[in-house]
């Protein structure tokens, strides 16, 4: 009897395993399990892995690939902060239409002296940011970040100070950089911006 149940079980287990190897069945959970981008369509000034600024949890730019991208190194204490709010206006009018801004928030000009947990409650609490940011960042000089680094060999321009700005077309293939007094909302870079989302998706 225990020989006839043991040989159930096991042809059991085995009929599960066949049915799951076949894709008949997804397990409960695999739907999430979303692949890797795919380098070969993500342009090579986004692919990095950089840590989100709220939990420090590693992320793939890639996963902004086919987008038009703006690039801001920010700081909290800064005569430029205010556009904070510039930039989460811009983000929320064109967020649907392809555009999306990354926030880096740097010390390199000595006034953002706070940890990331401070500077996510800072940028959260003062002007509502809704738009990526990610970890403080190193951008300019021998310390810079690989994303700044490349991003200054390809204008010949570091960040001259706290919100540079620097707007990646949609294939990646042009980069154009803005010094810190050109507001987000100002009439020449909204064409800009509209510029490149009429680019087409690559």
């Amino acid at each position: 009897m225990m020989i006839k149940r043991s040989t159930h079980h096991f042809l059991t287990l085995i009929a599960c395993v066949l049915f799951l190897s076949s894709g008949l069945l997804t397990p409960a959970g695999a739907q999430n399990n979303k692949p890797a981008a795919n380098d070969a369509k993500c342009p090579a000034v986004l692919q990095y892995t950089v840590d989100r600024l709220q939990d420090e949890k590693p992320q793939n730019l890639c996963q902004y690939a086919g987008q038009v991208v703006l690039v801001v190194n920010t700081a909290s204490f800064c005569g430029f902060t205010p556009q904070y709010k510039s930039l989460e206006e811009l983000y929320a009018r064109y967020k649907d239409k392809g555009l999306v801004v990354l926030g880096f928030p740097s010390n390199d000009f000595s006034q953002e002296p706070g940890n990331n947990q401070k500077i996510a409650d800072f940028c959260e609490n003062t002007y509502g940011v809704k738009f990526p940011m990610f970890s403080k960042t190193t951008v300019r000089g021998a310390d810079a970040s690989p994303l700044f680094k490349q991003l200054t060999q390809l204008t010949d321009t570091a960040p001259k100070w706290n919100f540079y700005k620097y707007l990646i077309s949609r294939d990646g293939k042009q980069v154009k950089s803005y010094n810190s007094t050109t507001d987000p909302l100002e009439a020449k870079f909204l064409a800009e911006i509209d510029k490149q989302l009429s680019a087409k998706t690559p």
